[in-house]
């Protein structure tokens, strides 16, 4: 089976793929860029699950209205962690995930607009008029009414939740940078989400640190890339080596995370890079002053 952007490529639509630059965001000049006269639809994330950068989603929502395009954006790492405006952000559809905003798993969010302009879908799936037409069968009635009381719980803390998951995360990121040489902060330095942060350490390989930091719920990338041995592709398109992409650490902090949990946190992984970096050869020769980068190595 072809995947869905080949299968439209096989019968006949342009399916146009953006690149960011180094800081990880996808800006309107960007997208005003790739559009074409007969683009119909443009879809950008509004903050990467990666590297928790945030999109120019009103201003390329607002492209989009001028040149009479429909817009969609997914809103997953954004939505219940920062504001949502539909009409002030120029959005046509919305769609995020309940489990992100700590509500049942296994159900979603679509928003459709319904006017100026009216945007009309067309279901997949054929069957009853259940969720006004969109998708048949039985509704999910406690997780509907679970993702509706996650909202309303999101939206009551919001404010009090980004000022102190931002103040942990600097925290973090400024004990690991001060505490380890050849550390680097992935993505727009401030144009991030407050609570998600990537990190990659030189000279230590990301599976290995995790192992050496067994008590910490972390990861190497992203959840949809959990099966790949490959370093992870967000970082490579910033411009970010193999060798660093495959030293990256993806952690977050949650409504429930302390400020000793964060200490506790930072201990261990600088604990677990310098236990590694003692190993590592290449550290030594770091050390020494020689440009690794540079080495001819030979075969034997």
């Amino acid at each position: 089976m072809l995947d869905p952007c080949n299968r439209l490529a096989k019968e006949g639509f342009d399916v146009s793929f953006l690149e960011p630059g180094e800081d990880g965001i996808i800006t309107r000049e960007m997208v005003e860029g790739a559009m074409r006269e007969y683009t119909i639809l443009v879809s950008i994330m509004w903050a990467n699950n990666e590297i928790g950068t945030i999109n120019e989603i009103p201003e390329i929502g607002s492209l989009c209205h001028d040149r009479g395009v429909v817009f969609h954006t997914d809103a997953t790492q954004w939505a219940g962690k920062m504001p949502v405006d539909v009409k002030a952000d120029n959005i046509d559809l919305l769609s995020m995930s309940g489990h992100k905003i700590y509500g049942p798993k296994g159900v979603g969010v679509l928003y459709v607009r319904r006017r100026r302009p009216r945007v009309r879908l067309q279901a997949l799936v054929d069957g009853g008029g259940q969720e006004r037409g969109f998708r048949p069968g039985t509704l999910n009635v406690t997780g509907i009414v679970g993702m509706g009381k996650a909202c309303e719980i999101a939206k009551a803390e919001m404010d009090t939740d980004r000022e102190r998951l931002y103040t942990l995360r600097k925290k973090l990121e400024d004990r690991v940078t001060a505490e380890l040489g050849v550390v680097q902060i992935n993505g727009h330095p401030e144009r991030r989400l407050p609570h998600m942060t990537n990190i990659s350490f030189g000279f230590v390989e990301g599976e290995g640190l995790m192992m050496a930091c067994k008590d910490i719920a972390m990861s190497s990338g992203s959840a949809c890339t959990s099966a790949s041995l490959e370093p992870s592709y967000v970082l490579k398109v910033l411009g970010v080596g193999d060798d660093l992409a495959h030293s990256s650490l993806r952690l977050s902090l949650g409504r429930w995370t302390t400020e000793e949990e964060v200490d506790f946190a930072a201990a261990n992984i600088i604990e677990g890079v310098t236990k590694l970096r003692q190993l590592s050869p290449l550290y030594d020769m770091h050390n020494e002053g020689i440009d690794i980068t540079k080495i001819e190595w030979g075969a034997h």
